[in-house]
Formats: C-alpha cells, structure tokens, sequence
C-alpha cells in the first residue's frame, strides 16, 4: 500500500516498544535502517547519561512520594509501559502500572485505598488543554474531594501527547517532568507551562 503511493522502494520499520530497552532498541533500528547505525548508537548513549544525572539528582533527595499516573480519566485507566521505570527514575513511588506491561484499568476504590500523594493526569493523545477540559470525569465523582493529593494541591496536569506517552528521544524530557513534579526544591520548572501544570492553575 505504501509503495502504490511513492516511486521509491520504501521499507517499514514497524515499532511498538513497551520499555525503556524497547525505545533504545527501536532507535537504533531506525538508524541501522536508514543507514546512519554510529549516529543512533551515540544519540541512546547521550539520552541514556541524560536520564542517568536525572535519576541521580532525584535520588539524593532521599524521597519517594507516592504517585499515581492517570492515562485515562473515563474509565479510570493507570500508566504501563515505560512510565513505571521513569517513576522510579524521577525518585517516585509508583502506585498503579507495571513497567514493560500494558496500561492497566483501576477503580475508584483502588484509587482511594491506596490514595497517593501526588496525581499526575496524563491521557494518551491529549494535549493540557484538552487534559484540563476532560478534568471533569475525576472531579465530578463523590471520592475525589477524598483524596490526600487533592486536598493538599498535589494533582498535576501532563501533555501525554507530546510527552509520556510518546516512545522516542522526547522520553528525556518525559523523565524531568516528573522529576519536577516530584521534587519541585530539587528541580528547575523548566517544563511548567509547555510539558505539565498543576491542577488548577
């Protein structure tokens, strides 16, 4: 189908990682492929030591909040995948989701049991302002005034589409949202505004 369309001879690379090994491993394929191998190996090593000062500077800040990342407000739906290892990079405490496995669907009651200290909302294909229009499917139900993170202003806002939920280079950037909102006296807020906002703002 794709050569009906083009003069040239066009290969597909199909791409579906569900890992930070798999996005590191698709990278490199799309550049072994396209005939550019070194140059995809240099860019994995640069994300990688990228991610690595991150990590390392969120870990000395010797805590762990609680978080719960939200991919669907309507039902209810946590992040998988990679989001799970970026939590734990970014020096958080993942409450829903299992890296390299599918988004899994939670419930309220498994919301308000575990009740999180923070909430980051981020929906796959939404962008903030969609994000914040679709807000109330979570404010609207009777358990979310309940909840600590709400109480304490600890509910976050994230752009899935360009971030979180996107497999490629963007993943560094991805991790230092949620380092910045882990850790706002550690971390610059240096994505506020493009990347994520809190919650009523």
């Amino acid at each position: 189908a794709l050569a009906a369309g083009v003069s040239s001879n066009p290969k597909v690379v199909a791409l579906e990682p569900n890992s930070l090994a798999g996005i590191w491993s698709d990278i490199r394929r799309v550049a072994r492929e396209g005939g550019f191998e070194a140059r995809g190996i240099a860019l994995v090593n640069r994300l990688e030591a990228s991610m690595a000062a991150i990590a390392i500077r969120a870990a000395a800040t010797g805590k762990a909040p609680r978080i719960a990342c939200v991919e669907w407000q309507e039902p209810l739906m946590a992040a998988g995948n990679w989001v799970p290892e970026l939590v734990a990079m970014a020096g958080g405490n993942n409450q829903f989701g299992k890296a390299g496995e599918h988004s899994p669907w939670m419930t309220w009651e498994e919301l308000a049991l575990n009740d999180p200290d923070v909430i980051a909302v981020m929906p796959c294909g939404y962008d903030l302002a969609r994000t914040r229009e679709e807000m109330h499917w979570l404010t609207e139900n009777p358990a979310w005034a309940g909840l600590s993170a709400v109480r304490k202003g600890q509910v976050f806002l994230v752009d899935g589409n360009q971030y979180l939920n996107r497999p490629g280079p963007r993943i560094v950037e991805s991790l230092k949202i949620l380092a910045e909102i882990l850790h706002p006296d550690a971390f610059e807020p240096t994505l506020r505004g493009a990347g994520w906002e809190p919650f009523g703002d």
